[in-house]
């Protein structure tokens, strides 16, 4: 089976989902993960030349390839958007190069961030993913899940309309640790708790999500889709 999980950042797709990834992985599936954006001048000016002095695609590109080794990715992939500024991309190119991904890896699941995430990334991200995964033709998608991210999803204005109303959780607990090594790979966006960007937090939100389901430690999720053939 493929899993593919669109991230607008590196490390969203950490936060949000990684001990579910780190699970499929060790079950055998193969996982994809792809990041939407990286770093342009001027917001990233010298990050962006050490990229590209090294051929990296993106600027956290060690970091990012460590943390996919430590849950098991078996591929990932860069579509390269300017981040911060993926609302200045005219919408017919974000959609057409991920409809192009979805439609190579052909997966069966596919995990988008939060569309009422604080960060603008985030939303234009799942509309994106929402565009590809449309029902019909030859899509092959089963399940569209969306994840929560620490620090965008809990951020945002408190309203029916965007908030995360979680009805589907993985039991994580064989698979903490591998999510809590590969954020640690992270380690410029790491903070102190009570920073919920901490490692604490992160296995703070794992321990209260696998409380609601009776589990040592879990990930939440909102199920977008289902189709049973």
């Amino acid at each position: 089976m493929n899993v593919l999980v669109f991230a607008p950042h590196p490390d969203d797709d950490v936060l949000g989902c990684g001990g579910t990834l780190s699970r499929y992985a060790a079950e055998g599936h193969d996982v994809y993960v792809c990041i939407m954006t990286s770093g342009f001048p001027p917001l990233y000016e010298e990050d962006y030349n050490n990229a590209q002095k090294n051929g990296w695609p993106h600027i956290q590109y060690p970091d990012i390839m460590k943390a996919h080794k430590i849950l098991g990715i078996k591929e990932t992939f860069f579509l390269q958007f300017p981040t911060v500024q993926l609302e200045t991309v005219p919408r017919y190119e974000v959609n057409s190069k991920v409809c192009g991904l979805v439609r190579s890896l052909t997966p069966e699941i596919v995990y988008i961030p939060h569309f009422g995430d604080l960060h603008k990334d985030h939303l234009i991200t799942s509309e994106a993913v929402m565009v590809a995964v449309r029902p019909g033709g030859e899509n092959t998608v089963r399940y569209v899940y969306s994840y929560e991210t620490l620090s965008e999803t809990e951020w945002n204005v408190s309203h029916v309309s965007n908030s995360f109303i979680p009805n589907t959780f993985v039991d994580i607990s064989g698979t903490l640790d591998k999510k809590l090594e590969a954020m640690g790979c992270f380690s410029t966006q790491l903070c102190e708790f009570p920073s919920p960007r901490s490692l604490k937090a992160v296995e703070a939100l794992a321990v209260l999500r696998g409380s609601t389901m009776g589990a040592q430690a879990a990930e939440a999720f909102s199920l977008v889709r289902e189709y049973r053939r």
